[in-house]
């Protein structure tokens, strides 16, 4: 994008303010937002938005390495984690909570939304399988421990376009905000 996503508007909001509100509105507590530098506006923002900020050691490593240093931060006793991209900034809360509930029935398994016949984010991990999100030898990161064991996955129905408008690119930032082309607002 050229330019950090979390500050990047998203009809008159940050990405990140709205990324964090719908995990902490759908029951996510406490939030931790994973950033490459733990100064800096974003850091600024996540605290503002009572989030616990965490740094990314290893960046280049890929998603997986902010999945890892989010539960080093959260230690042993969780019952799962809720990990939303900042780059779906369109999810709304009330998906976050129904992944919430569907874990809590689910008793050990994955839930992912699922919309128009497609999975979506965020995803929610269960207790049972953060030690495998946790093991440095995981190839292909967590979709990785998704794909192993189709069993061991619920997906949720949910009428939330947010879970699958990925924002990776100025395209698609404009398609979805309705942006003229060249401009990306933040």
């Amino acid at each position: 994008m050229g330019r950090s996503k979390a500050l990047l508007d998203a009809d008159g909001q940050p990405f990140l303010v709205r990324v964090v509100r719908s995990l902490r509105d759908g029951g996510c507590d406490p939030v931790v937002v994973v950033l490459r530098e733990g100064a800096g506006p974003e850091a600024e923002m996540a605290l503002a938005l009572g989030s616990r900020v965490v740094v990314n050691p290893d960046p280049r490593a890929g998603p997986i390495s902010s999945i890892r240093a989010a539960l080093d931060s959260l230690g042993a006793g969780i019952e799962g984690i809720v990990v939303l991209p900042v780059d779906h900034p369109g999810v709304k809360s009330e998906t976050v909570a129904s992944l919430v509930q569907a874990g809590r029935e689910a008793r050990g398994r994955i839930v992912l939304p699922r919309m128009q016949g497609r999975r979506g984010h965020p995803a929610l991990f269960p207790a049972s399988v953060l030690d495998e999100l946790r093991n440095p030898g995981l190839e292909g990161g967590a979709r990785s421990v998704v794909r192993r064991s189709r069993d061991r996955v619920v997906e949720v129905e949910v009428e939330d376009p947010g879970v699958l408008e990925d924002i990776d690119d100025p395209d698609r930032y404009r398609m979805i905000f309705g942006v003229p082309p060249g401009q990306v607002r933040e």
